[in-house]
């Protein structure tokens, strides 16, 4: 507390040894010494009876302050004293909506190296590993060069249909890893029909068709050549409007709402083996083969002195004929008009081994047992030359089997095996 106001005013200039507030303060109180006299009158503010405190007089005339007219003038700043820190800041990178540039910029450090031995069932597990990364990136490409899709504003009236990865590790025969595949499949159970799609097909390929084209080429010493074709639902067009979202890990970060407007056929689409279909038969129609009317899968192709067999199932082509130079003149063709790999001679069509021996082709299903034998978990049981009883059959349990939808799969993949083991 200030003893008068008037001393304020009449504050001379500081000089050489200006006691500071908290020395002043501290001077003043050693040296005060209170007593009933010094101590003024309490003011009646209360009629309560608590004890008077302690009063501190701090007389402040007998100290030199420096009189405060105005506020002096700010000081400038002083710059910041430079950091001798050897670290450089790198500038920001802008976004970019190329996707595989953000699929190559994922810390690759983060991945196992090691090629897996099993295929895995979501996203999340597969990129953690390189090789299934780089089938999701070259799948991605394939996409984008074909020019699938386009990415449009989303709307409320759109029948958005989702997707998925789908991977599995193609074998060779022997059964050791020839390469991973990892594919963009839609999920077309989702489509609404007369909305986004209006027919559908199904392709069916008969063991008789394929039995006598192998037995006509054996018999006359042909040449079978074995063509899978990339990507083959890629090269057919939407005539309808179909939506899809962005594929998982693969969303554009700067139209991250946006949808794919689909203008190419995918995988899981009900429209689409129709569509390949369609594409397919229309080019080997415009190069001279006729489609036959007991199988959809089989094309000829004679022009009087030679003549050529075509078999198509999906992606799968067997090719043979007459004239070896003719026949490399039609896999030119082929390849002009779509993306494919000549296999050379026929070894692996749709789980068939063909062996080429002196006698001619012996086909068996050696690997496809093995799969049906793992796939019903009998690896370890022993052989037996007859299956079941030929006197009489006994019921083992009159309850139902706890799996039907692995039951019928398992018949349905024993029946296929007919075509190599009738016996069955």
């Amino acid at each position: 507390m200030v003893s008068s106001p008037h001393d304020l005013g009449m504050l001379s200039s500081p000089s050489s040894a200006t006691p500071t507030l908290s020395s002043i303060l501290a001077d003043s109180v050693s040296a005060y010494s209170p007593s009933p006299a010094d101590s003024p009158a309490p003011e009646a503010t209360s009629s309560s009876s608590s004890p008077a405190g302690l009063q501190l007089i701090v007389d402040l005339s007998s100290y030199q302050l420096q009189q405060v007219s105005s506020l002096p003038p700010s000081s400038p700043t002083s710059p910041p004293a430079r950091s001798s820190h050897p670290m450089t800041l790198r500038p920001r990178q802008p976004k970019t909506a190329n996707l595989a540039a953000f699929a190559a910029a994922t810390s690759a450090s983060t991945r196992i190296l090691h090629s897996p031995s099993s295929k895995p069932f979501t996203f999340s597990d597969a990129d953690r590993y390189a090789v299934w990364h780089d089938a999701m990136c070259d799948e991605i490409a394939a996409l984008h060069s074909n020019r699938t899709w386009s990415l449009v504003p989303f709307h409320s009236s759109m029948n958005v249909v989702g997707n998925r990865w789908v991977y599995w590790i193609k074998r060779r025969v022997d059964g050791s890893i020839e390469r991973y595949k990892a594919r963009l499949v839609a999920r077309g159970f989702t489509q609404q029909e007369g909305i986004d799609y209006s027919k559908t097909f199904s392709p069916v390929i008969k063991q008789a068709t394929v039995r006598l084209v192998f037995s006509i080429a054996v018999s006359r010493n042909w040449k079978i050549h074995q063509l899978d074709i990339h990507n083959a639902f890629l090269n057919s067009v939407l005539t309808e409007e179909v939506y899809m979202k962005q594929p998982p890990g693969f969303v554009d970060s700067s139209l991250p709402s946006h949808v794919c407007r689909l203008h190419k056929t995918l995988y899981g689409l009900k429209q689409a083996l129709r569509a390949w279909y369609t594409r397919l038969s229309d080019f080997l129609l415009s190069i001279g083969f006729r489609a036959s009317k007991i199988d959809t899968s089989l094309f000829i192709l004679s022009d009087g002195t030679n003549i050529f067999y075509l078999l198509v199932y999906v992606d799968d082509i067997l090719l043979t004929g007459s004239n070896s130079a003719m026949l490399h003149h039609l896999i030119q063709l082929l390849s002009s008009e779509f993306k494919l790999c000549d296999l050379g001679d026929v070894h692996y069509f749709l789980g068939i081994e063909v062996q080429s021996t002196d006698m001619g082709l012996m086909l068996h299903q050696h690997k496809y047992i093995l799969d049906i034998l793992t796939r019903a978990g009998m690896t370890s049981c022993k052989s037996v030359d007859t299956l079941v009883s030929p006197s009489k059959v006994t019921l083992l349990s009159d309850h139902s089997f706890s799996d039907p939808t692995r039951f019928r799969q398992i018949v349905g993949a024993l029946q296929y095996l007919t075509f190599t083991r009738p016996d069955i």
